[in-house]
């Protein structure tokens, strides 16, 4: 039976997918961080419906021991921030707000964790569209086009998922300006795709979480590997209707 490691697992796609696995008979171990403040909420939540939580702290050692306990044959990596959160957030190093503390450096961390075990797990990245070959300035690309580097050169057997817009009206934080965006984008996109132009509409158009866990999944596992966007993206997330 596949085992997965969900890191971001309180996230509002982290719960998706976690609850995916879940339906899908796959053992799941959940990550919650050591210091939320409702680590004993999410505990009981993510139990209800039927996943393990670990609380490891974030450190290289500390993940690489749970991994090899754990043995997962899937570690899936839904590590983010939100803009605010960003400009809160203080690296180790210089105290500057940045995406790279939590976005890179946590994913850089767990790669190396996956790395240290045998056999090594096959690993989904949650990347974004947008992130591709070039080194963009904007940090939050930035962030993900390391992460992806270093997932690229780890040799792991990976997905890299590079959705648009995740939105929708059950997240717990509140978005409103995300969900304007995400509702003017797709309407426009829907008219882009009527005209012609499917695959910039397959590229950006946003994802429910339900939608891009029920793709996260299957990708998982599937024999599918490398960097997936648009209609490859799409059609994998098109199941979830089907529940």
């Amino acid at each position: 039976m596949p085992r997965a490691f969900v890191a971001g697992a309180t996230g509002y796609t982290g719960r998706a997918v976690v609850g995916e696995l879940c339906r899908r008979q796959v053992e799941v171990v959940a990550h919650v961080r050591p210091d939320s403040k409702e680590i004993g909420r999410w505990t009981r939540e993510l139990d209800e419906i039927g996943a393990a939580v670990d609380s490891s702290p974030w450190d290289e050692e500390a993940m690489a021991d749970t991994l090899a306990a754990v043995a997962p044959s899937h570690v899936f990596s839904l590590l983010g921030t939100t803009r605010a959160r960003a400009r809160a957030a203080r690296s180790e190093t210089d105290g500057v707000p940045t995406y790279d503390s939590i976005d890179y450096r946590l994913t850089a961390l767990l790669i190396n964790a996956a790395c240290s075990i045998h056999p090594p797990p096959r690993f989904i990245y949650l990347s974004a569209t947008g992130v591709s070959s070039s080194r963009p300035r904007n940090p939050y690309y930035l962030a993900r086009w390391k992460a992806e580097r270093d997932l690229v050169d780890s040799g792991l057997r990976a997905v890299i998922a590079r959705p648009g817009l995740i939105a929708g009206g059950d997240r717990e934080e509140s978005r409103p300006m995300e969900q304007v965006a995400a509702l003017l984008g797709d309407r426009a996109l829907a008219m882009a795709g009527r005209l012609g132009a499917r695959g910039l509409r397959d590229r950006y158009l946003s994802f429910t979480a339900d939608e891009l866990a029920w793709a996260l999944v299957s990708l998982a596992l599937s024999d599918k590997g490398g960097a997936c966007e648009g209609e490859v993206l799409r059609r994998y997330a098109r199941g979830s209707d089907r529940r």
